[in-house]
């Protein structure tokens, strides 16, 4: 379905949302009036990766709201003559496009910022608690197998140990604090604040979360500096028993490291990020026991698609009138 509106404007500047999540759909719908003040819009309601079509779809377009879309080089090239702004649906922005290339081709890059805070702090803790408490797996098995014999763990007691301590660490922080785990935090900015008020300790180094935590929760920005921070070397810290979460990047992680140590069947992982992404059907994580993967949707809340929705518009709108708001 396409939803347009001052197509007949010619002489307007045109706004292209190539495609998008369904569930995202009715938040954009709403705003596209808002954008109509100022610009043709053209909004293709499904949600497609074929990046053919994508280009067809963002032919003459000067501004593209995308969702997920990974933009290569060459597709920046064939956009660039017209395409003088782009905003994208979510923080990482960098993952999904040469953002200095970009600005190369005088192309303006947008993201949104904190609108998935507490969405993503509580799907950390909701993997954290299938794999203590089970619910999601007991749930199968006692339909199919009617009374099934289960041992659970309570996290009250445990100590979470959070690398990165920005709006998302915070929460989960903030979260873990109210189960009554123990805190240990490693930051390179610390809110030393927040990390009183919360009896939390400060750790030295990253090493030192990964010896002393039972659960390690990573929140960290996906860059030069933070790709591979987390090694094997760090994962065999782990205790047996102990838990890995990562619901921020999974290039966080030493390539292939995770893997490794699973397959070792003394820790547990919960994961909502991969890479690639798509998780492919022969990746080997699909196989490493005491696992639960979901498919990158911690932040994909209604309250957090709605705060993505606000933001992009604004950006628009700013660039529309000259000015800017979330440059990247």
């Amino acid at each position: 379905m396409i939803i347009e509106r001052n197509m007949e404007h010619t002489d307007l500047p045109l706004v292209v949302i190539p495609a998008c999540f369904p569930s995202m759909a009715p938040y954009l719908e709403r705003g596209l009036d808002v954008i109509a003040t100022k610009a043709r819009v053209r909004m293709h309601t499904d949600m497609t990766l074929d990046l053919d079509e994508i280009m067809a779809r963002l032919e003459n377009a000067n501004v593209a709201m995308t969702t997920g879309i990974h933009f290569n080089n060459a597709m920046l090239d064939a956009l660039a003559p017209t395409l003088r702004c782009l905003t994208f649906g979510g923080t990482g922005v960098a993952n999904f496009v040469d953002v200095n290339h970009a600005h190369d081709l005088d192309i303006m890059v947008c993201n949104a910022v904190h609108y998935g805070d507490n969405a993503v702090a509580e799907h950390t803790i909701a993997l954290l608690f299938e794999i203590t408490h089970k619910a999601g797996r007991l749930d199968v098995r006692t339909r199919a197998q009617g009374w099934p014999g289960s041992d659970i763990t309570e996290i009250g007691g445990m100590t979470m140990g959070i690398v990165g301590f920005g709006g998302i660490g915070h929460r989960v922080a903030e979260l873990a604090h109210g189960l009554g785990m123990k805190l240990i935090v490693w930051a390179r900015h610390p809110d030393t604040e927040t990390l009183d008020r919360l009896g939390a300790e400060r750790a030295d180094s990253i090493d030192d979360v990964f010896a002393k935590a039972d659960v390690v929760s990573p929140h960290l920005a996906l860059n030069d500096s933070t790709r591979g921070i987390i090694t094997a070397r760090h994962l065999d810290m782990l205790h047996p028993g102990a838990i890995f979460l990562n619901t921020a990047r999974a290039e966080l992680v030493e390539q292939g490291a995770l893997e490794r140590r699973l397959n070792n069947g003394d820790i547990f992982a919960g994961l909502d990020v991969f890479d690639p992404e798509p998780l492919p059907d022969d990746a080997p994580l699909r196989d490493c026991p005491n696992t639960v993967l979901t498919p990158h949707v911690a932040w994909r809340s209604d309250k957090a698609l709605a705060g993505i929705v606000d933001q992009n518009i604004r950006s628009v709108v700013a660039f529309l009138d000259g000015g800017s708001y979330n440059i990247v």
